[in-house]
């Protein structure tokens, strides 16, 4: 007989309800045709990582705040090409009006 996975929900639905104390524990288990070891080891697991309820949301901020960062130095540089651009296509224009050859500019090279 293949296991049956249970969902974090409903996981922690069942901690919770065990915590709150509201019915025995060996209730709780027998309504839901759970083993009971089973369900100890979710409690303790629950215990052991309930601080990162309150650590994952200063942690999503701060990912949140970097990715709004980037997000404004992407649209800024995105800006800056764009003006290069319209400047780089008025001057060729006006070298072609003028019958001028348009100068070359040399390749970048980052190594120096």
């Amino acid at each position: 007989m293949p296991r049956k996975k249970y969902t974090a929900e409903f996981k922690t639905k069942i901690v919770l309800s065990i915590l709150q104390g509201d019915k025995e524990f060996n209730v709780i288990c027998s309504e839901n045709g759970l083993n009971p070891n089973m369900v100890r080891k979710w409690k303790q697991e629950f215990l052991q990582n309930a601080y990162l309820a309150f650590g994952a949301d200063s942690e999503r901020k701060a990912v949140q705040r970097k990715e709004d960062d980037l997000k404004k130095k992407n649209d800024q540089m995105l800006k800056t090409i764009g003006q290069l651009t319209l400047e780089r296509d008025f001057l060729q224009d006006c070298f072609r009006q003028a019958g001028e050859t348009i100068p070359r500019i040399p390749e970048y090279d980052p190594k120096g």
